[in-house]
């Protein structure tokens, strides 16, 4: 068996969805974040030394094994608010980094994925050259699910 190979390029996507069920609501939501067909592998948080950044999901059959990070939030009482955020880091001549975390609100989600990835580097000794952070809001209708991915593949 060989090793996969090294992720080139990476991409962010979010979205959030009701569903009959908090589990019918996951995968609605991986649906509006455009990878609800895909198996996603849950991996740890580092961004190979220059990877790309695309703006959107490239093609990728149905089924495929495809490693992401994500955060993922439920929630089942009405009118609640749920967000799911990453943060990614990319370092200046160094490999990056990517951090997940769902919260009931997008300010507090957002600036604590921002928090993380700063510390991940300065922990490090890297300098910290591009931040980007992706998050999903949702309120809860009955079963609602908030997703953010950041999405790693080759080419």
């Amino acid at each position: 068996m060989s090793a996969w190979p090294t992720p080139n390029v990476l991409w962010t996507t979010s979205g959030s969805a009701e569903g009959a069920t908090e589990l019918n609501a996951f995968d609605n939501a991986l649906l509006a974040a455009g990878i609800g067909n895909l198996n996603l592998i849950k991996v740890s948080s580092i961004v190979p030394p220059g990877a790309q950044m695309l703006e959107r999901l490239p093609a990728i059959g149905p089924g495929s094994l495809v490693p992401a990070v994500y955060a993922q939030i439920r929630g089942d009482t009405a009118g609640e608010r749920i967000c799911a955020a990453v943060g990614i880091g990319i370092g200046k001549d160094s490999h990056g980094m990517i951090f997940e975390h769902s919260a009931t609100t997008r300010v507090v989600a957002e600036s604590v994925v921002t928090g993380m990835v700063e510390e991940g580097f300065a922990r490090r000794g890297l300098p910290l050259e591009r931040l980007i952070v992706c998050a999903a809001e949702h309120r809860v209708e009955r079963f609602g699910c908030a997703v953010a991915a950041v999405v790693l593949w080759w080419r």
